[in-house]
């Protein structure tokens, strides 16, 4: 890779607008013009270099809103009338800060051709004091709006920008900020991208009668409708939102990634541009082929690690839930199934693994928007008939959201199974905010109530968990992880999970036998965790491993055979001040138990990148057997 932008940031023009003048005229309009497709045409380019390296990315959401982030440029650069922060609600448009850093020199731009590599500074999501030049954190989708209320409250003499889009409009949290916002007439303006995309399809075909504008309208903003291709149409509605006093939204309408051969209008603008479409789109821009070769150069960065105790196939758990629940679904008639069962969708089945239900069994399965909680809610709903089981899925990072909805679920003794995907921290290149570290605030019940907290270690036990507990009463959740996981070998090369194993819930499995002590850990930490024990083994530490697929329920049997040993370590990829760790020291000492005790988990934000997260939490092989060692040679027996 070049050490140098091949695109000239430098062309990016001053423009001078006033909002009382709401026509633009021939060198504002050309100027305008000039910066929308010079920011354009940079976008493409470093957001694909996130999918020549292998990290993924978002082009379509950044690349579509840069007419109105140059508007807001121009504005904020000639007024202090306004808080000069572009302010976003979709943090997957994080492309928007970076290359507003790369222009307000920040960070130098051959910088960007680094975007969501780890340890770049430039992860999938803006966070506030890791990336130069970056003002805030968007957080998760739709969350931004509520906070951008409270900057309008301390700056009421100025007025508030807030990029949003029809996807985050989706969230709850915007119907109550729509909310505060009329009430308390706060100078907050919203710029909506309404182009009919989000990750699983179009809300005008699966959520339908969902209106943006009629929406705001009805919470009693002032609402605006333009034409976002149209350079004279849209700074017309937004100088006119500027004018009007109190809150405001330009519904802006365009298609997802208009002009970009391919994936103009499709969901799939949503993810990065494939690299040889942007290399396509480059050279009919005219750039020369040097331009379009750094991203041919650039190669996936891999991890030579081999891990031992298990296979080199690796299996996604994630998507192994979905096929799971068709194997138990294929058991019942068509009608049986959608008289017995929902399954429904917050925008993410293909990344939840669900949509093999949706391809299957259509008769259960309901496509729904990015509205965690009310989704949540309508699955247990279904399942308050003691015959009935509603199923829901989503990221283990939205598992927080949704806590009063699973008290709710919990008081109403609901059948409800969650599949909370992309757990843990592993291939989590949007960071920290995407973490999925927290699954243990899912057992928010007392203690005179039961739910059901399981990390599959891989694929083949994936089915069997299911298989078990499908249709068992009351909350059950799953957790996968984004990443593939191998399977489990033993001894003898085999698999330990095979054809004939069945998941009995509750019970610890114990992996190998040990005399010094015992790793206790689970999900995508067990093959980790193996890999450190065989090796250790190997060095004369006779320590064994205890996988504990239930993470909330005390195996009395497993729980005294460890702790009657020289020390017990918990490794998981879990927040390490709220995960199982957090927990199995009390467990043991309440039993008088008293091993030496460590256990190790999630402790610091990301750096992104993929694979590189878990080494750096020092949850890799590595770092497991330091520990191992530590609390083995602490050990007066050893």
């Amino acid at each position: 890779m070049g050490e140098t932008f091949p695109i000239d940031l430098k062309k990016f023009q001053d423009v001078k607008l006033d909002p009382k003048v709401d026509t633009l005229n021939d060198d504002q309009r050309s100027k305008l013009l000039a910066n929308i497709q010079l920011l354009r045409d940079a976008i493409i380019l470093f957001t694909a270099s996130g999918a020549a390296r292998g990290v993924s990315g978002h082009t379509g959401g950044p690349y579509d809103t840069v007419p109105e982030v140059c508007i807001l440029e121009s504005l904020f650069t000639h007024s202090d009338a306004y808080v000069p922060i572009h302010f976003d609600e979709a943090g997957h448009r994080v492309a928007t800060q970076y290359i507003l850093s790369a222009l307000h020199g920040d960070i130098p731009a051959e910088h960007l051709l680094h975007y969501r590599q780890a340890n770049s500074k430039l992860p999938g999501h803006p966070e506030l004091g890791l990336t130069p030049g970056v003002k805030f954190s968007s957080g998760r989708l739709g969350h931004m709006w509520p906070m951008v209320n409270g900057i309008a409250l301390a700056n009421r003499d100025k007025i508030v920008f807030c990029l949003g889009s029809d996807g985050s409009q989706q969230e709850g949290n915007d119907a109550e900020a729509a909310r505060l916002a009329v009430a308390q007439n706060l100078n907050v303006k919203l710029l909506i991208d309404d182009n009919d995309v989000t990750i699983a399809g179009h809300p005008s075909k699966y959520q339908k009668g969902y209106d943006v504008g009629k929406t705001l309208t009805g919470h009693g903003l002032t609402v605006f409708e333009a034409q976002g291709e149209n350079i004279d149409d849209l700074w017309k509605n937004i100088s006119a939102s500027i004018l009007h006093e109190g809150p405001t939204a330009v519904v802006i309408k365009r298609k997802m990634a208009p002009g970009i051969e391919e994936i103009e209008g499709s969901n799939h603008g949503h993810d990065v541009v494939p690299v040889k479409v942007a290399i396509k789109y480059l050279l009919g821009r005219g750039y020369p082929k040097s331009v379009t070769d750094i991203l041919e150069n650039i190669k996936p960065n891999s991890d030579p690690y081999l891990h031992i105790g298990c296979t080199k196939e690796r299996g996604a758990n994630r998507v192994e839930f979905g096929e799971a629940v068709n194997r138990v679904l294929d058991k019942l008639t068509k009608e049986e199934a959608a008289k017995k069962v929902v399954v429904i969708d917050s925008d993410l089945e293909g990344s939840t693994g669900i949509k093999a239900i949706h391809q299957k069994h259509p008769e259960v399965f309901i496509p729904s928007g990015i509205m965690e909680r009310g989704n949540l809610s309508a699955a247990a709903g279904f399942g308050f008939d003691k015959n009935k089981f509603g199923v829901a899925a989503t990221f283990q990072a939205f598992l927080e959201m949704t806590i009063s909805e699973l008290t709710m679920a919990r008081l109403n003794m609901c059948n409800l199974l969650v599949h909370f995907s992309h757990s843990g921290v592993d291939d989590m290149a949007d960071n920290t905010c995407h973490f999925g570290v927290n699954a243990m605030f899912a057992d928010n019940g007392l203690a005179d109530t039961q739910s059901w907290l399981y990390f599959p270690a891989d694929p083949t036990q994936m089915n069997a968990v299911i298989k078990r507990v499908f249709f068992e009463k009351g909350l059950r959740f799953v957790f996968s992880t984004r990443s593939k996981v191998p399977w489990i070998l033993k001894a003898d090369g085999k698999r330990f999970y095979d054809d004939d194993y069945e998941f009995v819930p509750g019970k610890d499995e114990l992996i190998i036998e040990g005399k010094a002590g015992y790793v206790v850990s689970f999900g995508d930490m067990l093959y980790r965790s193996y890999d450190a024990v065989l090796r250790c083994r190997e060095a004369g530490i006779d320590v064994g491993l205890v996988n504990k697929p239930t993470l909330n329920i005390v195996d009395e049997n497993m729980l005294r055979k460890v702790g009657s040993s020289p020390f017990v370590l918990v490794t998981e990829s879990l927040n390490q001040k709220t995960g199982l760790g957090s927990k199995f020291g009390t467990w043991l000492i309440e039993r008088g138990l008293t091993p030496k005790y460590g256990y190790m988990g999630v402790t610091k934000e990301g750096c992104g990148g993929l694979s590189e997260q878990i080494p750096y939490q020092n949850l890799d092989p590595t770092g497991i057997i330091l520990k191992i060692k530590t609390l083995s040679h602490s050990t007066p027996s050893q």
